[in-house]
């Protein structure tokens, strides 16, 4: 019925515009009560062009971002209303609101910016390439064997942050006359030496399996969520046995593109709230918190979906399993470690049981993944990666230093 069709699309505009005029005020009123920032202070920018359903990008840098401002003073410049007062809110880094191309120049006469970072491919970045006299950085917001890890967008910086080996052979075989010694540092992930966290619950004998899938994809190459395809199955077979306990982290994006995505997802959360009523002490979890770590480090057996939580778990070094796409036409890189990972096929989803003990078993398991574990990310001693994050850093402060006083 066009009629409804038309009534439904008008109320969620108007709904849109109702959240955005209340993010606007909110926004302001908080920007008051902060008041302005401090002049000539920093040094460093982050550029964020997203809203809020972008987040997660930003927070898993919060942690090695902070370590770096204890030397080099670091601001997130926010361009979207709902990005900034998300940003606030989390009151982890300064932040400075700059919705318009004039407040973002406002922004830079008015600080010391040298190095600017940028965790995704935002169209809206074009916007800050426009200042020279600065590097622009990409640090992207994780590491995996997707297409975007090697898209021709790595030019439009002056210098990318890498993961290691892995990311390097990566762009060689995709981009044409770029200077990997040149333009990119590998820096391992910083976010690693800040897995931590109090746990929702209290460690005992049960097999703790992380399932955290990533989003549906908005387009047939990238259609790597298993939410729909795998996990109801599996979760319902891990919750079961009375000896697993799971941690269901979902995508903050599940649902947007797909609505039975997001119903299945919905159901997901049913039965964990369902089993954790039946026997209170099996204290599964349904995470949806800002902070990524503490599930990485507390589970026994992560099942992730084709996406930077992959790399994310290797860099534990602890046992994992990835979910085969089911749509033929989602694009697998298996050159790398997808190519000796542990696939686990919608169909052997309801096995997951059997197919967890097997991996945990496995005593060649660890000598694979201390290989690829070194592939992607070189050494992973704790403080190893902050080290050369910063040490990158440094010498592009030097770069700069150099340009400030004898470039044109």
């Amino acid at each position: 019925m066009p009629l409804v069709r038309d009534t439904r699309l008008a109320m969620g505009l108007l709904r849109k515009a109702l959240a955005t005029r209340n993010a606007r005020r909110d926004l302001r009123r908080a920007l008051e009560a902060r008041g302005p920032l401090p002049t000539g202070t920093f040094q460093i920018a982050v550029y964020f062009a997203d809203g809020a359903v972008n987040m997660y990008q930003m927070r898993q840098w919060y942690a090695p971002l902070q370590k770096l401002a204890e030397k080099w003073p670091v601001v997130v410049i926010s361009r979207a209303i709902r990005g900034a007062d998300a940003l606030l809110k989390d009151d982890a880094l300064p932040i400075a609101y700059a919705p318009t191309v004039n407040a973002v120049e406002e922004v830079l006469a008015e600080q010391d910016i040298r190095i600017v970072l940028y965790v995704n491919q935002n169209t809206r970045n074009f916007q800050m390439f426009r200042y020279g006299q600065r590097w622009h950085v990409f640090i992207n917001h994780g590491e995996s064997d997707k297409m975007y890890m090697s898209t021709n967008q790595y030019k439009a910086y002056d210098y990318a942050f890498v993961a290691g080996d892995a990311a390097r052979n990566r762009l060689s075989r995709v981009l044409w006359d770029y200077d990997l010694d040149r333009r990119t540092f590998a820096i391992g992930r910083p976010q690693a030496d800040h897995y931590s966290g109090e746990f929702p619950y209290t460690p005992d004998d049960r097999t703790v399996v992380l399932y955290a899938p990533t989003w549906e994809g908005d387009r047939p190459s990238a259609h790597y969520g298993s939410i729909a395809s795998h996990g109801e199955a599996l979760v319902t077979a891990l919750l079961a046995t009375g000896r697993h306990r799971v941690i269901y982290r979902p995508h903050p994006r599940s649902g947007v593109v797909d609505a039975a995505y997001g119903a299945a997802n919905a159901r997901i959360v049913a039965a964990l709230k369902a089993a954790n009523a039946a026997d209170p002490a099996a204290h599964h979890v349904h995470d949806t918190g800002a902070e990524l770590g503490w599930q990485l480090a507390a589970a026994d057996l992560a099942i992730v979906d084709i996406s930077a939580m992959v790399y994310d778990r290797l860099a534990v070094g602890k046992p994992l399993m990835i979910t085969r796409p089911t749509d033929p036409e989602a694009l697998v890189d298996d050159s790398g470690y997808l190519s000796a990972c542990e696939w686990l096929d919608a169909a052997a989803s309801g096995s997951i049981v059997a197919e967890a003990d097997r991996v945990l078993g496995d005593p060649d398991a660890v000598g694979r993944l201390e290989h690829w574990v070194q592939h992607y990310f070189g050494d992973t001693t704790p403080g190893a990666a902050t080290e050369r994050f910063e040490s990158a850093i440094a010498e592009l402060m030097q770069r700069w230093d150099t340009w400030h006083h004898t470039g044109p």
